[in-house]
């Protein structure tokens, strides 16, 4: 059998696999100019994502567009500064916000917070849409939404919170990503059986990289919802819980 020759510029054909900066060359003891002003370029979108500010008015009227009970709440970090500055502020709710959610606590099966995060222009983008393809999946699986809250200001640990205190069994937390030089849009999703104040990362399982070029609405809803229904049925998330969707997304998909 004959071994097919090597391409004639590697570099090139790697470079179409992977947006990582490979191969860029250099200018005497720089790099090219090409490459030095694309990285100029992405770091100050990443920047500006960052900085972004959160469209709260968008986000409640996509949802609530969708049929679902929406609600806004405010982390204790009252701006960006302070949010940037103090992680900690972040995963607490204001006391106005905990007031209003507590007038609205009951039984929930599943709460969705969508948090602005390191990246609110990613949650601008994705959030609405993610839902939209979320939403009549879990349903399809016997899995009803309660309450949708947009948070500003908000880590993923004021998720935790949240649930608590509207008792849900199971919070999706939807959050912008850090930004990173080739994804500056990305939207993560976390989710925690059984939130409550204090529960650290090895309890929640994530779903990471949905944006444009990374992982699809429709891809990333069908993780989730595998995700919720064994974590609900199973009683965990996190370490304990195996993410075994990919198999049962190649089953799901028919053969030509």
């Amino acid at each position: 059998m004959k071994t097919p020759a090597p391409p004639s510029r590697p570099l090139e054909a790697l470079r179409e696999l992977t947006p990582a900066r490979v191969g860029l060359g250099r200018s005497g003891a720089s790099l090219p100019t090409d490459a030095l002003l694309a990285f100029t370029l992405d770091h100050a979108r990443a920047r500006d994502a960052v900085h972004a500010a959160l469209d709260a008015r968008h986000l409640v009227a996509g949802l609530a567009g969708l049929g679902l009970q929406v609600g806004e709440v405010s982390s204790q970090a009252r701006n960006r500064r302070d949010y940037l500055r103090r992680p900690d502020l972040g995963r607490m709710l204001d006391a106005d916000s905990r007031r209003a959610l507590e007038q609205q606590s009951g039984a929930n099966e599943v709460v969705i917070v969508v948090g602005d995060g390191l990246s609110p222009a990613a949650v601008n983008v994705h959030a609405v849409e993610l839902v939209r393809h979320l939403a009549p999946r879990l349903t399809e699986v016997g899995i009803q939404v309660g309450h949708v809250a947009v948070a500003s200001g908000a880590r993923v640990a004021l998720g935790d919170e949240i649930g608590a205190v509207l008792g849900a069994r199971m919070v999706v937390m939807l959050i912008g990503e850090r930004p990173g030089l080739s994804a500056p849009d990305s939207l993560g999703a976390y989710l925690t059986f059984a939130p409550r104040i204090g529960l650290t990362d090895e309890k929640r399982n994530c779903v990471s990289n949905i944006h444009g070029a990374g992982l699809s609405y429709d891809d990333a809803a069908f993780k989730i919802v595998w995700l919720v229904r064994e974590g609900i049925a199973r009683g965990i998330t996190g370490v304990a819980l195996k993410d075994e969707s990919g198999t049962a997304l190649i089953a799901a998909r028919p053969v030509d």
